[in-house]
């Protein structure tokens, strides 16, 4: 199944939060068009914690403590992709490596589990490298999904459980 097509068709709730976060985000990102998204936050209570590529919670840290500080960095880090030139098209090589499996979802709250794994060639002989996944902590108002905070930059393979069953 190609990447750009949503894998909850069946589920209506699952569906609008794959749309938000996986199709919404990509093209609004590779166009650097925020007012895409901009409606998809809850402003008020945003948080948005940086994993740094840890595993170990102690190491992250809030770099994001408002929406307007995500936005700031979101739209540096669209203008810094819009600015590389890459062997294939930007936006199909997003979605290629992006996938949102599992959502959960207990009333009207989810989390979302987005994962980047792939890379992406650019035309001076480098590659980007996408691979690290986000929680996306989602609520529900007015029969829409919206985000209220995420765990970003997390390490792709958080490694085994360290609880007992």
């Amino acid at each position: 199944m190609s990447s750009q097509v949503n894998p909850f068709h069946n589920n209506a709730e699952k569906s609008q939060i794959w749309n938000m976060l996986v199709k919404r985000d990509i093209v609004a990102f590779v166009t650097q068009d925020w007012n895409m998204v901009a409606c998809d936050f809850i402003q008020e209570g945003f948080l948005g914690i940086d994993a740094k590529g840890s595993n170990n919670p102690d190491n992250w840290a809030i770099n994001f403590a408002t929406l307007a500080i995500y936005r700031d960095e979101w739209l540096r880090q669209a203008a810094e992709s819009a600015k590389t030139e890459y062997t294939e098209d930007r936006t199909d090589g997003i979605f290629r490596a992006t996938t949102l499996e599992q959502i959960d979802i207990n009333g009207n709250s989810a989390v979302a589990h987005k994962k980047f794994d792939g890379s992406i060639q650019r035309t001076d002989g480098g590659t980007d490298i996408l691979h690290w996944q986000t929680l996306y902590f989602c609520r529900k108002e007015d029969s829409i999904w919206k985000i209220t905070g995420f765990i970003g930059y997390l390490p792709l393979n958080m490694g085994g459980s360290a609880l007992s069953d």
